[in-house]
Formats: structure tokens, C-alpha cells, sequence
């Protein structure tokens, strides 16, 4: 089985991995340099002379519904700004509806589906009242562009994944690492990322899967990576077995994770096939029998009943028995995946939770016992924070916990741990880390919390952390797991007694340091 390193390479290497035009690929980079204007961008557009035409056919459709017309490229740069015209070179650069299949992948169909996830996307941010939605508009496009790299890439091993996913009902990505040791949602975010697109596009194709795993305190980015990740939900519709199951999914996931009304919900479920056949007209595409959602759903029921009704004529416990062993399979690991998680990650903040820490310290002094490594453990605590409970409330004070937590985890590495130690205690575990660099790192955790203000409701909050750190080389210590823990709450403690608001370093001579 490969890496997914080893996939990207052959990836990025291959003669079948799209290609960005050349007024896209150049726009990317100048829309990436600060002392870039308007005129500049509308500059490089207009050379191309059919990019301009279907740029102005677009803005001047019902899709934007300007009350003027818009007759050149410079306009339409000033009134929709650079991201949105961004956005529509990236749509009109990828999407190709004429593209004949090869090696039977279905282009006709993939298209279609990224363009009803692209309209869907936007129709959510305009419904949430968000001001330039025509990003989420790409991010929907090329939320699954992953699927036509890899189809294209590895055409073989790629039927395999087709075939676990429609026949025997598997996830695509579990599908997809299965076969290739790798997923869409890595392979794409990496190539796009190699390509020189902005975080905006970059993160939801990593994570639309996955949004809660999103690490960032950029509000609009995880509300697109969101609102991506519901397209895709309902863009299932129309080819699951349980289409009902989808748009209660679908809802559900909407209300919690969107400001949005149940009117506002209906209205765009009721619309949503309606605006992806008008769009599909802006870009040459002809969308074939679009049904509703509702349309959908009544279908289904009709089949539904239709197929009860047969069963009932016929032997049909041998069937249901083997169905419902094999949903209870595919449910089981789905659930054996909630179930790990759950298992390791602390339900108030995200952070792993004590028992994982336990584990993966064991895990990390073995390692650096055998490659002769140093490994760090950093004890914090959050100073006086039962009176903060007290002054403020315990709401207050979970929101303070998961906010430290947010920013604590972006500090590190992608191989360091953060844990919920318990209450308000933290920990962290830095591997290949000895203690004087670890101070470093417990210095800057420590000088952003003190001048982090913690806004909540109009109020702000401030709090203050103190650390302690010991360090331990496995393969020359002599000292078990709970002493490294021990030495590093022996330090927490002394920076906790000089005054808190401080990091405090172990030593084996019981000498201190203090920053």
C-alpha cells in the first residue's frame, strides 16, 4: 500500500492531472500580491477574449440580477471584487460539461453533482445573509476535484472504489484509502495548495467531510467549510437508497451548524433544482430531468411501498437477514469510528482527553527511547480560575476552556499533543523537544493568552496561565513515566507559588528557572 505522499507524487506528476488556464493560474498569483488593483486583474481577464464574454454573460444574467447592464471587464472587476471574479475564472476553468468520459469515469454526472453542489453552497451563504458567497460557489464546485484526479490518475484501482461505493454502500473516502492509502480530500487540498490557491478554497476541499476537525478562529472559513460539507450531504439525494434519510441529515446538520430559519430552509430546498438549471445555462450545460427535492422524496415513498409489497409475496427472510448484516457492518464501523473519537477527545473542549495522553506518552517515550530522542512534557493551569468560575459563571468559564483550547493546539506542531489533563489543568507533550526548547514554546503559549482578550456577548474577559516543564532523554533517564508528569507539576507548582503568570523549568538539582 502507498503513503499519501507517494500518491500526491504520482499525482502531481502525471500527464492526467488537470491543468489550470493560463489567465486562472496568473490571476491566483497576482490576486496573492498585496500592491495587485482592480485594473490589474481586469487587465489580465480581458486578453482572454472568450473568458471575458462568458464573464459578462454571467454577471449580466438573473444570477447576480444587477439593475445596469455591465459592459466591460473593468466594471464587473469593481462591482464584484477580487474574489468574486476569482471565483468565476476558477468555475468557468474547471468546469467542462463536454468533456467526453474516459476510462468510464462518468464526466457528464460529476459535473452535474459539483455544480448542484456549488449552486446549493451559494444559495446557503446568500440564504445566511454572507456577503461575497461566490467563494463557497468554487468550493462547492471543487469540493470532490479529488474524485476526477484520482479517477484519472489510477483508473483501475479507482473502479474498486466506485464499486464499494455504490454496490456494497461504503463511504468514499474509507473506499478510497482501501484502495489507494489515501483520500479525495487530501489529494486535492494538496494539488490546489501546489497550484497557489488562497486557504479560503484550500481548506474546505481538506475537510468538507470532516468540518469539525477544522482547526482556525477564521469565522467565514469555517462557515463555508460547513456550508460545503452540507452540498455534499444533499447532493446524495439523488442517488441513496434512503433519500429521506438525507434530507433529514441535511436539515439537522443546517440547524445546528447555521443561523438559518426553518422557513429560509424549506424555501431553499424547494428552489434549489430550480437555480441549479439556470445556472447550468450560464455555463453551457444542460441539466437533464433536474427533479426536486420533494419530487425525490415522493418517488422514493412510491418505490418504497411498491417494493414492500413484493416482499410480502415472496421468501423474504433470507434477503433481510443478509441486508441487515450488512448495514449493521457498515454501521458498526461507522460507529466504531464515532466511538474512538469519543473515546479520546474531551466532549467540552476537542482536546484529547487524559486517558489518550496517558497512552500516547507511553507511546512517545518508547519511541524516543529507542531512536535516543529528549521528549518534553508542559503541565499548565489556568491561575485562579475557581474565582473566575465564581465571578463569571461556569458558561463563562467553558467558553474561556474551549477558547485556550483553540488557541493552545494552533501553537504546536501537527505531532505534538494538547490534553485535557483535568478541570482546568492542560498538558502538552512535545516529542524530539528538550526542555529549554520546550520553555519556548511554553513562553509563547503563555505571552498570547496574557494579551488575548476573550470576547463573548460583548464582554471581554482576560486570563492568565502558568506552565511547568521537564524533559526526559529515555535511553540515558532512569526515571519512569509519572516521575516526567510529576517534575513537570513540581514546576507548574513553583510557577503557580512565584506569582503565576509564568513558566517554570525542573531540574534534576531542584534548581528553577523561571521566565
Amino acid at each position: 500500500m502507498m503513503t499519501p505522499e507517494e500518491v500526491l507524487e504520482i499525482v502531481l506528476n502525471s500527464d492526467e492531472l488537470p491543468t489550470l488556464s493560463t489567465v486562472a493560474s496568473r490571476l491566483i498569483s497576482i490576486t496573492a500580491e498585496e500592491d495587485t488593483t482592480i485594473s490589474d486583474i481586469a487587465s489580465l481577464i480581458s486578453k482572454d477574449i472568450s473568458l471575458s464574454a462568458k464573464i459578462l454573460k454571467v454577471v449580466n444574467s438573473s444570477f447576480y440580477s444587477f439593475p445596469q447592464q455591465i459592459g466591460t471587464i473593468q466594471q464587473a472587476s469593481s462591482i464584484l471584487g477580487t474574489n468574486a471574479v476569482r471565483s468565476l475564472v476558477l468555475s468557468f476553468s474547471f468546469l467542462k460539461p463536454d468533456q467526453q468520459s474516459k476510462d468510464g469515469f462518468d464526466y457528464a454526472t460529476f459535473w452535474e453533482k459539483s455544480l448542484f453542489e456549488a449552486v446549493a453552497s451559494r444559495m446557503l451563504m446568500t440564504a445566511i445573509e454572507v456577503e461575497e458567497s461566490e467563494e463557497s460557489f468554487v468550493a462547492g464546485l471543487l469540493q470532490n476535484l479529488g474524485v476526477l484526479i484520482l479517477a484519472r490518475a489510477f483508473p483501475v484501482e479507482y473502479k474498486t472504489v466506485d464499486q464499494r461505493v455504490f454496490k456494497d454502500d461504503v463511504d468514499r473516502c474509507i473506499a478510497e484509502k482501501m484502495a489507494l492509502g489515501t483520500d479525495h480530500t487530501y489529494i486535492a487540498s494538496e494539488v490546489v495548495k501546489n497550484w497557489g490557491f488562497p486557504d479560503s478554497l484550500i481548506e474546505p476541499l481538506r475537510f468538507h467531510h470532516e468540518p469539525h476537525k477544522l482547526r482556525t478562529t477564521n469565522a467565514k472559513l469555517k462557515q463555508i467549510t460547513e456550508i460545503v460539507a452540507l452540498s455534499g450531504i444533499l447532493s446524495t439525494v439523488y442517488v441513496a437508497k434512503k433519500p429521506d434519510e438525507v434530507v433529514s441529515r441535511f436539515k439537522l446538520q443546517a440547524k445546528r451548524h447555521l443561523s438559518i430559519t426553518d422557513k429560509k430552509l424549506e424555501d431553499f430546498l424547494d428552489r434549489v433544482h430550480t437555480e441549479v438549471e439556470e445556472t447550468a445555462k450560464f455555463f453551457d450545460m444542460t441539466i437533464k430531468n433536474q427533479k426536486s427535492v420533494a419530487e425525490v422524496l415522493q418517488i422514493a415513498n412510491a418505490e418504497l411501498s411498491v417494493l414492500n409489497l413484493s416482499y410480502e409475496q415472496m421468501n423474504r427472510s433470507l434477503v433481510e437477514k443478509t441486508v441487515a448484516l450488512e448495514m449493521l457492518t457498515v454501521e458498526l464501523e461507522k460507529k466504531n469510528r464515532i466511538l474512538e473519537k469519543l473515546a479520546n477527545v474531551d466532549g467540552l473542549t476537542e482536546a484529547y482527553n487524559h486517558r489518550y495522553f496517558q497512552n500516547f506518552l507511553d507511546r512517545e517515550i518508547k519511541r524516543a527511547d529507542r531512536n535516543t530522542y529528549t521528549l518534553s512534557v508542559v503541565m499548565i493551569d489556568i491561575d485562579h480560575f475557581k474565582k473566575f468560575n465564581d465571578t463569571y459563571g461556569h458558561q463563562i468559564g467553558d467558553y474561556i476552556l474551549r477558547q485556550f483550547s483553540d488557541i493552545a493546539r494552533e501553537t504546536l506542531r501537527e505531532y505534538d499533543l494538547f490534553a485535557r489533563y483535568g478541570g482546568e489543568e492542560f498538558v502538552m507533550v512535545l516529542p524530539e523537544t528538550n526542555a529549554t526548547e520546550a520553555e519556548t514554546v511554553a513562553e509563547k503559549l503563555r505571552s498570547i493568552i496574557a494579551s488575548h482578550s476573550f470576547e463573548n456577548d460583548l464582554e471581554t474577559y482576560h486570563i492568565t496561565v502558568s506552565l511547568g516543564v521537564a524533559d526526559m532523554t529515555p535511553s540515558v533517564d532512569k526515571f519512569s513515566k509519572s516521575d516526567l508528569i510529576g517534575f513537570a507539576d513540581e514546576a507548574l507548582y513553583d510557577a503557580k507559588k512565584k506569582g503565576r503568570n509564568r513558566v517554570s523549568i525542573y531540574t534534576g538539582k531542584k534548581k528553577w528557572f523561571n521566565r
